[in-house]
């Protein structure tokens, strides 16, 4: 059987469309993922601008952070310090053994408010401070003994009182209505030179 030139150049036709038909299916995907690319290239560079000055910023408040942390360590660097000597010191500041101290002198502790602790210094001795207010009811003669136990670290049947190095000064004393008494006082622990 013998394929006439007709046939052939009909099978060639089809080739060829087919060819085109492929053609332009390459084409038309090519060129609609280059209008997305082209797209998400402008979204791309419209966004960069305000990234860039984000990150600018960011930096600047970063460099801010660090320098004011530089600055607040060289300002307080006893108060990492302050924890290895000053165990002791801070347990009476939180009112651990002053609540006991009220107990043995016959007082009810109704209230303390202490401030964080600080650093003074007299001479070449530096002492860690923290101011403490102190409330207690009771009668005024236990009140008193309560006073002069934390004034003088006396014991007063209990089994701990204020040791050297540390020291308690009571700043004042106020007698309110219904047996309440308000002290202040301010304990200082030694930290050296």
């Amino acid at each position: 059987m013998r394929i006439g030139k007709r046939v052939l150049l009909i099978l060639g036709a089809i080739v060829l469309v087919a060819a085109l038909v492929s053609l332009y299916m390459v084409y038309s995907r090519q060129t609609g993922e280059r209008n997305d690319l082209n797209a998400r290239l402008s979204r791309a560079q419209t966004l960069l601008p305000g990234l860039t000055a984000t990150k600018t910023d960011l930096e600047n408040q970063l460099a801010s952070a660090q320098s004011s942390l530089d600055a607040s360590r060289a300002k307080f660097p006893e108060a990492v310090d302050s924890i290895e000597y000053g165990e002791e010191f801070f347990r009476v500041a939180y009112g651990e053994n002053l609540y006991s101290m009220a107990a043995g002198c016959g007082v009810e502790l109704t209230s303390l408010t202490f401030s964080p602790p600080g650093a003074t210094t007299v001479g070449p001795v530096t002492y860690a401070v923290s101011s403490l207010t102190v409330v207690v009811r009771g009668e005024i003669g236990n009140v008193l003994k309560f006073i002069d136990a934390i004034g003088t670290g006396l014991d007063y049947e209990l089994p701990w009182s204020l040791k050297v190095p540390w020291s308690v000064e009571v700043k004042s004393v106020s007698v309110g209505v219904g047996g309440s008494t308000t002290i202040s006082l301010d304990l200082y622990g030694y930290k050296g030179k």
